[in-house]
């Protein structure tokens, strides 16, 4: 999946030279934690609102509720926004996201497409991602089969499914020690008990299933 497909697109800016109070109140009204930093059509930032939590003054301050608003309502978005920018391609995997964000430790990737801002994209728009791609909530059944890990097991368990005319909607292959591995199975239907007898026979174990109606 590519992160043109799960990106925000279009999102929601702001300019070096507006206050924190303004950054505030765009995210506020608009029900998002970071902002990319624009000027002149060109991203030079990014903000998000631990960058202004980080900033702004702790309960234990001295300072009066209006001395503070006065400071948040002086402080420019460029005194505090991170300039060490990472950003990706709208045509890049997600699994690259996923790798830059580990890397940098960072929680959102602005995406640029020849130098232009199209959209970021986040880590819960990943996660959303990987439940999608995982088959965790789409209705039918889900198996966790333990397989030798030799060639030719896919499409013995597959035969064995198609027996049954059930389709094969999600799968995914996670390495096991001893030689074996785990085979998660999305099949579209809830009635599988001949389905897993016909497994077993075959010589896989069945370790876990799931059912979403």
């Amino acid at each position: 999946m590519f992160v043109k497909n799960k990106m925000v697109a279009n999102p929601f800016t702001v300019s070096p030279e507006q206050t924190i109070i303004e950054a505030q109140e765009i995210m506020v009204q608009n029900g998002v934690k970071r902002l990319p930093v624009m000027k002149d059509g060109k991203l030079v930032g990014v903000v998000s609102k631990d960058d202004i939590i980080r900033y702004s003054p702790t309960k234990a301050t001295s300072l009066s509720v209006g001395e503070i608003t006065y400071l948040l309502a002086k402080t420019k978005i460029k005194d505090i926004m991170s300039k060490e920018l990472v950003t990706i391609s709208p045509d890049a995997l997600l699994e690259e996201a996923v790798v830059l964000m580990r890397h940098h430790d960072v929680s959102f990737l602005p995406v640029l497409d020849n130098g232009r801002l199209v959209g970021i994209v986040t880590a819960s728009d990943i996660f959303d991602a990987f439940i999608e791609l995982s088959g965790f909530k789409a209705p039918g059944t889900r198996l966790t089969i333990e397989s030798i890990d030799e060639p030719g097991m896919l499409s013995k368990l597959s035969s064995a499914i198609s027996k049954f005319g059930a389709n094969i909607t999600h799968i995914a292959v996670y390495g096991r020690a001893g030689g074996k591995s785990a085979i998660v199975m999305g099949i579209n239907t809830l009635n599988t008990k001949e389905i897993e007898e016909t497994i077993e026979k075959e010589g896989f174990e069945i370790l876990y299933k799931l059912q979403n109606k």
